[in-house]
């Protein structure tokens, strides 16, 4: 499926798209139903994203998810309506098999990106693995990670750039960091949303700049990375989780048609 995703006909990037958490199935089918029309429209090779849990919250009163079989029978029904493959985060080795049941790839958040018992056990699967990469690490250091999965018998890699800490409440995106993860042998994506949280607010409730969407997506683009990630949402400001910094769905399209063509110059 790797090759398939960055080696298609249309020579253009991938996109991992979808909401934050699985929020309820009527929300999630709308979603995956338009991002299916649009993706199809433009020959970019699409993955429904959505968090069956959210584990990593700033506070106890956060909204963490509907039930993780419900969320992930949500995200199998996405599959098997829309023909496309779906991705979800896990926190635990206990969790990758039971995710693997309803989904083509786990995602391995940047927080637990160096453990080697998850990262082992999501292997095992035999799915695709995405690893964010720790805001706390180096692109060189990622290459471990990836090893990792590797040398657990699974060749199924790719690296997510998600930004790095600037100070306490920030994150920068390190373009050169890129290509530097793509040497490893490996496709790379850019987190284009969770690249723009700012994290640690004083309320408790990360905050973001959803206006530099566009900035971080076209520069990433650019650079040449082979597939990005979005967070979406009909309606951000009533979004369960990290609607600070999600995209407005009603704007994906126009920014991705305009992201083709930055491919299409640079190819």
């Amino acid at each position: 499926m790797i090759d398939k995703l960055k080696n298609n006909p249309a020579n253009n990037f991938f996109l991992l798209a979808g909401p934050c958490v699985i929020e309820g199935e009527d929300m999630a089918m709308r979603i995956a139903d338009r991002i299916v029309n649009i993706t199809e429209r433009l020959q970019i090779p699409y993955v429904f994203k959505g968090s069956y849990r959210k584990a990593n919250r700033s506070r106890l009163d956060s909204f963490t998810g509907i039930g993780d079989e419900k969320a992930l029978r949500i995200l199998e029904k996405i599959r098997n309506t829309f023909g496309v493959p779906t991705v979800t985060d896990i926190h635990t080795a206990e969790e990758a098999a039971m995710a693997a049941e309803y989904v083509d790839i786990l995602q391995i958040p940047a927080f637990l990106c160096r453990q080697t018992d998850l990262l082992v056990a999501a292997a095992q699967t035999r799915k695709i693995i995405n690893i964010k990469k720790g805001q706390f690490l180096s692109p060189e250091a990622m290459k471990f990670a990836a090893d990792k999965v590797v040398e657990a018998g699974n060749n199924q890699v790719m690296l997510t750039e998600r930004g790095t800490t600037f100070g306490y409440q920030d994150l920068i995106v390190d373009y050169r960091g890129i290509p530097t993860m793509q040497s490893f042998g490996h496709p790379v994506i850019l987190d284009v949303t969770h690249s723009l949280q700012q994290p640690n607010q004083t309320s408790g409730v990360t905050g973001g700049m959803p206006q530099l969407i566009e900035t971080i997506a076209k520069a990433g683009i650019a650079v040449g990375v082979d597939g990005l990630f979005i967070e979406t949402h009909e309606n951000p400001s009533i979004a369960k989780s990290d609607g600070a910094n999600m995209l407005k769905l009603d704007l994906l399209e126009g920014l991705l048609e305009k992201l083709v063509r930055i491919r299409e110059a640079i190819v």
